[in-house]
This record gives C-alpha cells, sequence and structure tokens, in this order.
C-alpha cells in the first residue's frame, strides 16, 4: 500500500511570510484596538452606487463581459482621463478593466518584464511592487527616495537605470508617505527617460485625494510619460469600496495589446454587473470631483487631534494616510511601538519600515484615517495620553 506524500515546493518568493498588516489587524483585532492600520474605509459607500450594481444584476447582466471590459465603463474612464488630464484614450484599443489595482500592475509587470530584466522601485513602496518583479524573473532595483521628505531622488534614479532596466513604478500620492509628486518631478522623470525605453508603471490609485489644491499630476498629463506608461487607478480606492476590487489601466495601443495577452489568461474579465453599476454611477462627476474636499476635511480633524500630542506630523499632501515620528514619544523601533501601541493604548498603526527592505527604521508610522469621525474621535482620545 502505497503512502500518501505532499511533494515539496520550492517557493517562487522565499522572502515572502506572514506580513506587518496581518499581524497588526489580528492584535488590533484581538485587544479591541481601533485599527487605523489598513488602508480601507469603516464607512459605506454611497446607496446609489450599490442600486446602480443592483439595477444591473436585476435587468440580466450577470454573465461574462468582454474580456477587456464593459465598453460603457471603458468610455467613461477615457473620457475622465480626458476631461482631467488632458490625454485622449482610445476605449477600444487603449483602456482595460481590471480586477482592481494590484491585478492591474502585476498584468503590467508580466507583459513587459522578461527573465534578467531589473525595474527599479522607490523605497518604502507598496508591498505587491517586489513580488510580482520577482514572478516575472526580474530583478527589483531599489532606489530610495529621501528619508525625511519622501521626495524623489533623480541623480540616484538616474544612477540606477543600465541597458537592463526595463520600467520604473512610479506612485503619486505615496503610500505610505502620503507625498505627491510635483509637476516639476513628473518633468524631470519625462526628460530622464527621454533617451531611454524604459516603461513606467504609474501607481494612481488615490488620484481623487491630493489636499490643498496641489492638483494630481498623473502621468497622462505630460505627453513624454503617457507614451511609455501603464496609468493603474482604482475604482475601490475612489468610491470607498475596495472590497469589489475593480480598477483599470490606461496605456497606449501597443501596450495595452500586450497587457491584454496577459490579462486574458490571469483574470480574462471582470464581475459584470459592477462594471455595469460603475458606468452608470460615473456619469455623474461629482462624486470623484468632491473626494479631496472630504478627504481633507478627515486629514485637518485627524492632524489638529495629533498636534497634541508629542508625534512630530508629516506632511500629508494626498492619500488617506498620516504618518508620524514617534521619536519623543518612545525609545521603541517602529514595530515594537506599533505593537505596544495596539496592546496599551488601543490604536493600530503600521511601522513605516515594513515598506522597505531590510525593515529601514526612521521612527516614523504611518496612520489611516479613511475611517467615520467618530472612529477618528476615539483613537484620538487614546493617543492623546501621549
Amino acid at each position: 500500500m502505497s503512502i500518501a506524500r505532499t511533494p515539496t515546493v520550492e517557493t517562487k518568493l522565499p522572502a515572502v511570510g506572514t506580513t506587518i498588516f496581518t499581524v497588526m489587524s489580528a492584535l488590533a483585532t484581538e485587544k479591541g484596538a481601533v485599527n487605523l492600520g489598513q488602508g480601507f474605509p469603516d464607512f459605506d459607500c454611497d446607496p446609489a452606487l450599490v442600486q446602480a450594481v443592483t439595477d444591473a444584476m436585476t435587468q440580466g447582466l450577470n454573465q461574462y463581459p468582454p474580456m477587456t471590459g464593459v465598453p460603457a465603463l471603458r468610455e467613461a474612464v477615457a473620457a475622465k482621463i480626458e476631461a482631467m488630464y488632458g490625454h485622449k484614450y482610445d476605449p477600444a484599443t487603449e483602456v482595460t478593466i481590471t480586477a482592481g489595482a494590484t491585478q492591474a500592475i502585476i498584468t503590467a509587470i508580466l507583459a513587459i518584464v522578461r527573465p534578467g530584466d531589473e525595474v527599479i522601485v522607490l523605497d518604502p513602496c507598496y508591498d505587491s511592487y517586489v513580488p510580482n518583479i520577482d514572478l516575472a524573473g526580474g530583478k527589483a532595483v531599489r532606489v530610495p527616495l529621501t528619508p525625511g521628505t519622501f521626495r524623489p531622488d533623480f541623480a540616484k534614479i538616474a544612477a540606477a537605470i543600465t541597458p537592463r532596466t526595463r520600467a520604473i513604478i512610479v506612485n503619486s500620492p505615496h503610500n505610505p508617505s502620503a507625498t505627491v509628486w510635483t509637476r516639476e518631478e513628473m518633468l524631470q522623470l519625462q526628460e530622464l527617460l527621454a533617451p531611454t525605453d524604459v516603461f513606467v508603471i504609474s501607481d494612481e490609485v488615490y488620484e481623487h485625494m491630493v489636499f490643498d489644491e496641489r492638483g494630481h499630476q498623473s502621468a497622462a498629463r505630460f505627453p513624454g510619460l503617457a507614451a511609455r506608461s501603464f496609468i493603474v487607478s482604482s475604482f475601490g480606492k475612489t468610491y470607498h469600496v475596495t472590497g469589489w476590487k475593480v480598477g483599470y489601466v490606461a496605456a497606449p495601443a501597443p501596450l495595452t495589446a500586450e497587457f491584454r495577452k496577459v490579462h486574458q489568461f490571469n483574470v480574462f474579465t471582470v464581475n459584470t454587473p459592477v462594471q455595469h453599476g460603475l458606468a452608470a454611477y460615473m456619469a455623474r462627476r461629482e462624486p470623484y470631483l468632491e473626494l479631496p474636499a472630504f478627504y481633507q476635511r478627515k486629514r485637518d480633524l485627524f492632524r489638529e487631534g495629533l498636534a497634541r500630542t508629542r508625534f512630530r506630523l508629516l506632511p500629508s499632501e494626498g492619500s488617506y494616510f498620516q504618518c508620524v515620528d514617534i521619536s519623543a514619544v518612545s525609545e521603541l523601533g517602529e514595530e515594537a511601538f506599533c505593537k505596544w501601541l495596539t496592546r496599551d493604548v488601543g490604536v493600530a498603526a503600521i511601522p513605516l519600515s515594513a515598506f522597505y527592505e531590510g525593515g529601514f527604521d526612521q521612527r516614523v508610522v504611518r496612520f489611516c484615517f479613511a475611517k467615520k469621525d467618530d472612529t477618528l474621535r476615539t483613537a484620538l482620545d487614546r493617543l492623546a495620553r501621549l
């Protein structure tokens, strides 16, 4: 009689284990802490959006949509980009609906990165980037953003470009630092890349959360960047429905053709009634045009409360994150501090070191303020003792 045996798996991602995000969320639940660690809202979306999806379901729109996405939604995306950023994408050949922004990013990487290719990532960065590059057989080349300000260092970026550089991933508004690239910085990137064949994956999921009238500098605004960019955005972030996992990619037709070859076989297509509901809802521009003011008010409420603590507040120019320097509060390192804060104070945060290779500890932690005002006030009451 043969004995059942599970073959040994040689992992493709040896550096990936249980993330600090999972650890902190579990600890927050265990201790009854206010969870300002995870980056998603604790409030509901507009009931009109739910109704639009419900209407699509009841109208029988429940079978496979086109692989590239429902035409009406692709047309709405193209119209929004043209209105906001002045670049016209053909919805038939240059816009693809995806199963969230994370799927969009790995699909773009798999479409263009070959074994041995190098991809520049700017540390600290969203935690999916490097594993995606690894899965494509590429090599992540980490270039640090300037510590303290988190501004791009173009001398370091230029030094990192080699004949093997295939792409660079940029993210503005930036997770985790909440910095926003300026027009001048985007122009510098455009000039730097002009003589190269380097692609850009522009992660713009927080595009509608830019504060103090700065304006989002999408790669679509700059012809030299738009011509080489996969621009990624997220309906989940914009409309407070992160669990729906729907996003999009806009890119020139030749790039989109390669993107769709991969998309067809790793997702094929995306939830039909949600696509139709989003298309109908996008007929109104107010929900995303009013989003900067909506989140700026929450940012200001949260910063006002934090100013009464010993935290040193870093700028929050965009996204729904606020970073603080903990040096005057504790001698603990970032991760130990976040665990202590969750257990003993009852508020969960995320160490910024989690977004760096090897855990670069700057004594900075990140809070998420995409929460109900009451949730923020409860957290601030607990933090007031610091």
